[in-house]
């Protein structure tokens, strides 16, 4: 009898080859639509639906599996998805801080919740669309970064559970994404020439201050405009904290010859600080909520450590401070901002990552 696998079906082409694929393989599939959001659960003029599991979205998955007579499931993980995603969107950014919903996500919903899924179905594996690779050596499960460079998602699942990995498949990993647009071609699968979805998901307009506006009128109506700070001397104003992020050089509406760019951002004072581009350049930080894939770690440690997703990185060490994770890069980091993953690698071997602070 075949192990079966439960298939996270997102209606995009992606999950859509990556079912195809565990068929191929010899699985039996059970395909599963993660409902995460819908608009209606605040108070938005927007009636577009999230671009991960509307209607649409939904209605392609159930197409791809009824195609290959594959049991399909919609779930309504919107609680949890608020929760572990949302909510904390929502207060980092109020704290002044930039996070990314996507990694708390596969942490918290995509991994965490979708096993809990399968335990209650009594299925061993999970699949998904995503570009890495689980490699098994040893007895040890390793995350490695997918083959194509330019769709790598390992960045975005540093955050999974270590123990998981040994439970968890990637279908597409060692494809490139026109091999899968080539092969859901071939195939003639119904999500075939989806688009990419590019944006939060939550947030469908991509304006993050409208959402925020929505999700916690309250807060955004008590944030009014504040000072832009230079070398401690107030230099101009502006709307509002919330609408900058570390790094950002337009909307500033300063005149300056040389180009100012946000260095700080103190929420508690309604303050912005700027600076010329070398104040955004730092070559240390501290990592919380450090999450290791590999066992027995030696620190400190020479890694290539990336601060966002599609960079090379840089090349730094790792170490341990009493009770704090400590990252000292060899060259100058641009706008290492705080909210934002920390990635360790060893060439494309995952070893961990955390949440930057730049300061304790």
């Amino acid at each position: 009898m075949s192990e079966k696998v439960l298939v996270a079906m997102s209606g995009g082409v992606d999950s859509s080859v990556s079912l195809l694929r565990i068929l191929e393989a010899g699985y039996d599939p059970v395909g599963v639509t993660m409902k995460l959001w819908s608009n209606s659960s605040i108070n938005s003029n927007n009636e577009q639906d999230n671009s991960c599991c509307g209607i649409e979205e939904i209605n392609g998955a159930k197409l791809v599996c009824s195609q290959f007579g594959v049991p399909h499931y919609t779930i309504d993980f919107t609680k949890v998805f608020k929760e572990e995603v949302v909510n904390n969107f929502s207060s980092e950014y109020f704290a002044g801080r930039t996070p990314n919903p996507c990694i708390r996500c596969n942490s918290y919903v995509k991994w965490d919740a979708f096993i809990e899924q399968a335990d209650k179905m009594n299925i061993k594996y999970i699949a998904t669309g995503h570009y890495a690779i689980v490699e098994k050596k040893n007895n040890n499960y390793f995350l490695k970064k997918g083959i194509d460079p330019k769709k790598d998602q390992s960045y975005v699942l540093w955050g999974i559970p270590k123990d998981t990995l040994k439970r968890t498949i990637f279908p597409i990993g060692d494809l490139t994404k026109k091999q899968v647009r080539k092969i859901a071609k071939e195939n003639d699968l119904a999500t075939a020439s989806s688009p990419e979805s590019m944006e939060i998901c939550f947030v469908t307009d991509n304006n993050y201050k409208n959402f925020l506006s929505n999700y916690n009128p309250k807060k955004m109506s008590s944030i009014n405009e504040g000072d832009i700070i230079e070398n401690n001397k107030k230099v101009g104003t502006h709307p509002g904290y919330i609408n900058y992020t570390l790094g950002q050089r337009k909307g500033l509406n300063l005149s300056n010859p040389e180009p100012r760019y946000v260095s700080k951002i103190d929420s508690k004072n309604n303050t912005i600080t700027v600076g010329k581009k070398k104040s955004i350049y730092k070559q240390e930080c501290y990592v919380d909520q450090l999450n290791l894939l590999v066992n027995d770690l030696q620190l400190p440690i020479k890694i290539n450590a990336k601060i966002r997703y599609n960079t090379f990185g840089g090349i730094a060490t790792l170490s341990k401070e009493k009770d704090k994770f400590k990252l000292s890069f060899d060259e100058p980091q641009l706008a290492i901002t705080p909210g934002q993953s920390a990635v360790f690698y060893d060439n494309d071997i995952v070893l961990g990552g955390g949440i930057i602070e730049l300061n304790k």
